[in-house]
């Protein structure tokens, strides 16, 4: 059975920078993809390429939406 309530309000879409908050590869950056089936579980693509499954309550923003740099 998969859960289909996520943990956290955070919204993240493809495409989205992300950091890793929490866990094994804390501060490691990488590329939202999107949701697994598992709300609270998301595909991220790592700088190297790898695509993996990470927790989404172990990620945030590494440029958060409204940010722009000039």
């Amino acid at each position: 059975m998969f859960n289909t309530r996520p943990t956290r309000t955070a919204e993240f879409k493809a495409g989205d920078k992300v950091v890793w908050a929490e866990g094994t590869y804390q501060d490691t950056p990488g590329v939202f993809i999107r949701l697994r089936q598992d709300v609270n579980w998301a595909e991220i693509e790592q700088c190297n390429g790898v695509v993996r499954g990470h927790p989404v309550a172990w990620l945030q923003h590494s440029d958060p939406p409204g940010n722009t740099v000039l």
